[in-house]
Formats: C-alpha cells, sequence, structure tokens
C-alpha cells in the first residue's frame, strides 16, 4: 500500500530550546525541505502561512486555492495539501502541535478560531495590503523570537501566535453580518458533532446514532446543521466518507471495493453510485485525474 506521507514537526530543522513548533520564511522553508513538501502530504500539526509574494495553487484537500500576494492558508491536522507554484512563493510559515498552544493557555482551545472550528470553513483567507501588513508583523515577530535564545521563548511565542490568530479571526469574519451569526449552543452542537462523525463516520453513518450520541431529537440536529452551515446532517456526515474516500482512492493502492469496505460499504455497486452522485465522476475518473 502507498501511504501518503505524514510529516510530523520533528522532521524540520528546530531550535534545539524548543519542541513542537517551527517558523522559518517561507522561501527558505520551501528550499530546505524541498524533497518533502512539494509532494501530496498531511501533517500531525497546525500549520498557518502567509504569502508576500508568489503565485500558483494550494491544493488542501482536493480543492484548489489561489496562491497572491495576501494568501493565508490554515491547515488543521490530518488535511492533506501540496503546492503548485507559477512564480516563487515568499512570505513566512509557522507550525504547532495543540500541546504548545494549550499548554500556555488553558482558557483558549484552537477550535475557537473561525479557521479551525469546522472543516467546513475556508481553510485560508485574502488580505488586502493594509490587512497584509499588520499580520505579517506578527509572523515576523514570530520567526525572530524562534530564531533568538531570550528567556521566556514559549512563552512569548504561544502569546505571539495567539494575537495573530486573533487578528486573522477578525479580518475572516469582518463579512460575515450579525443576521448569519447563529448562536453559540448551535455552535457548540455543531462542532460536538464534527467530532462524534470523525470518531464513527467509517461504521455509523445514521442522523439518528449522532442525535442518541448528542442527546438531541434527529429533527434538532438538523435544524442546527441547517442554521449553522446550510446542510442536513446526513450531507454533513457523507461529505466527511466522501473526503475520506477521496484520500484513500487517491493516496492508497488498495483496490476500490476494498476502500469502499473500509468506509463501512459492502456493496461497492452502490459506493460506487454514491461517489458519482457526490463528485460527479466515478471513482476510478478521480483517481486518474488526481494521480501523477
Amino acid at each position: 500500500m502507498k501511504n501518503l506521507p505524514v510529516l510530523s514537526i520533528n522532521q524540520f530543522e528546530q531550535q534545539e530550546s524548543l519542541t513542537n513548533f517551527y517558523s522559518n520564511d517561507l522561501s527558505a522553508h520551501l528550499k530546505q525541505n524541498a524533497k518533502i513538501v512539494h509532494k501530496p502530504h498531511s501533517h500531525d500539526f497546525y500549520l498557518c502561512v502567509c504569502f508576500t509574494a508568489g503565485e500558483g495553487l494550494h491544493e488542501i484537500d482536493f480543492n484548489s486555492y489561489n496562491i497572491t500576494r495576501g494568501s493565508v492558508f490554515f491547515l488543521r491536522p490530518g488535511q492533506t495539501h501540496r503546492w503548485h507554484f507559477t512564480r516563487p512563493a515568499k512570505g513566512f510559515i509557522f507550525f504547532h502541535s495543540a500541546a504548545f498552544f494549550h499548554f500556555q493557555f488553558t482558557n483558549i482551545n484552537l477550535n475557537q478560531f473561525p479557521f479551525y472550528f469546522s472543516l467546513e470553513n475556508p481553510p485560508m483567507l485574502q488580505l488586502n495590503d493594509f490587512q497584509l501588513n499588520s499580520i505579517v508583523s506578527h509572523f515576523s515577530d514570530i520567526n525572530t523570537e524562534y530564531q533568538g535564545k531570550l528567556a521566556y521563548k514559549k512563552e512569548k511565542i504561544a502569546s505571539l501566535i495567539n494575537l495573530a490568530y486573533i487578528d486573522l479571526s477578525r479580518y475572516y469574519t469582518a463579512n460575515v453580518s450579525k443576521k448569519d451569526v447563529v448562536s453559540s449552543s448551535y455552535l457548540s452542537i455543531l462542532k460536538a458533532l464534527e467530532l462524534e462523525i470523525e470518531m464513527h463516520f467509517k461504521t455509523e453513518k445514521t442522523v439518528q446514532f449522532y442525535a442518541y450520541a448528542l442527546n438531541i431529537t434527529a429533527k434538532h440536529l438538523n435544524r442546527v446543521t441547517r442554521a449553522t452551515i446550510n446542510k442536513t446532517a446526513s450531507e454533513f456526515i457523507l461529505d466527511r466518507v466522501i473526503l475520506e474516500a477521496k484520500r484513500l482512492i487517491v493516496h492508497s493502492n488498495n483496490s476500490l471495493s476494498l476502500i469502499a469496505e473500509s468506509l463501512g460499504y459492502f456493496d461497492y455497486a452502490h459506493f460506487s453510485k454514491l461517489f458519482k452522485s457526490k463528485v460527479g465522476i466515478t471513482a476510478i475518473a478521480f483517481k486518474r485525474k488526481h494521480t501523477d
């Protein structure tokens, strides 16, 4: 089986005094790690990258996003991605484990930031020049602190990350009107649902199962998903199944029937029909499209 590389922070050059965190000038990072970062891969950490120059495409979980000056991308652990540059990239990049951040901020969860809240939220933000100048200063400060050897290094880096995430969250949500803001209780239910789906989607695909796990009715669960992401609960569950199917179809050598079985579909014809109805092409056509 051909496995998708899962990169860990310790695979990148780090400061000896700091673990679970990495920062670098983007062009230097891409050059130093060219053998591993230009092929499709995933991470076991959170990643944030800001472009001050460059052009190309950033493919994240099979969705393509334009790379231009002012592009900022956010990746959660487990997401797959790859770069396609048409002009040299410049900027800054940093990544960290959940533990690195939460050790310093016990009362703040990374899930509170909108770009990490849900896979339904776009993993990118496009900044104008004014916004970019503000955000770049955060990235530069983070990188300077990382390269230095001053006391309280971890504490300051974590604080700088938090400030960067706060300002990025403000820009990220700037275009959300008050009428589109949903209740915090609905958002809590949505997050709990996403966590339950992540644990059980390979074996459980009914709305009733997840409603029972969350101690609410299926009707209310559908009401929550409609209000928050404009999807039925069934659509939300199936989207996670299809995403995993895409990852396995492209990044493993298992047969399509074995992939279907691993996702709980023992009738391949049913899985094939379902995949085509959601993606628009057959599973084998999808594999050919995304295999170099």
